[in-house]
């Protein structure tokens, strides 16, 4: 049985998410009940916080890892981190894993070649934008990667940590959002943290929204579809 290990907890809001989509999805492409087993580790939210924000990297690695590891130890024939930020360190990863782990930048990066987008908009916490994992992965694409100023960064990360994370959303701040995302000339842009879609929609600009969250998702579905056609 192929079982899809997801990682959470970064935060339980897009975690459910998630869990959700992929769900809803496989009804969407199947339009019957054999859905996916489906693992959850749900690691502790404030240590991640803790660790993006210091100075251990091999902590943060080994933190990240223990979940992982539990998720195979538990059967999981691939794994899905259900979040951005951790992709800072997909590389240590993938080396310790023993089974896939999806990358949720490559996905994105995918779309956007598609699309044949050459300059994209970052948003996140304020850990990835101020990362280059997203930059260094879209230059090899031929695409480049521009973040908002410090001041519109630690706008975001507010809105993110302080209401998207625990389920609040509020129309004031989605418009400060949306003036940040128009606000920059660019082809499109990466919501960079997957509690961004639950506020932000493709609906609400005109700018092409990279909605990273259902990306990762249906790379997920792909890679459940195309395991089983093996068994």
């Amino acid at each position: 049985m192929i079982r899809i290990g997801i990682l959470g907890g970064m935060s339980y809001e897009s975690t459910i998410k998630y869990y959700d989509q992929i769900l809803v999805k496989y009804f969407e492409k199947k339009h019957d009940y054999d859905y996916p087993e489906v693992i959850i580790f749900s690691l502790n939210f404030q240590r991640v916080i803790d660790l993006e924000h210091g100075e251990n990297r091999g902590a943060y690695i080994d933190y990240l890892i223990k979940g992982i590891k539990a998720l195979e130890q538990a059967g999981a024939s691939f794994i899905v981190m259900a979040a951005n930020s951790p992709h800072a360190v997909y590389e240590d990863l993938v080396q310790l894993a023993k089974v896939p782990i999806l990358s949720i930048v490559k996905v994105t990066a995918e779309k956007a070649h598609q699309k044949h987008l050459k300059k994209l908009l970052l948003l996140g916490i304020k850990f990835t934008m101020q990362s280059t994992f997203y930059q260094d992965y879209f230059a090899k694409e031929g695409i480049e990667v521009i973040t908002p100023s410090d001041e519109e960064q630690d706008k975001l990360n507010r809105i993110i940590f302080e209401e998207l994370v625990i389920g609040v959303f509020k129309d004031d701040s989605k418009d400060e959002i949306l003036r940040i995302i128009n606000s920059y000339k660019t082809d499109g842009v990466i919501l960079g943290c997957t509690e961004l879609p639950l506020i932000i929609s493709q609906i609400d600009t005109q700018i092409t929204v990279l909605n990273t969250l259902n990306l990762h998702v249906e790379a997920v579905l792909n890679q459940y579809f195309e395991l089983n056609t093996f068994e």
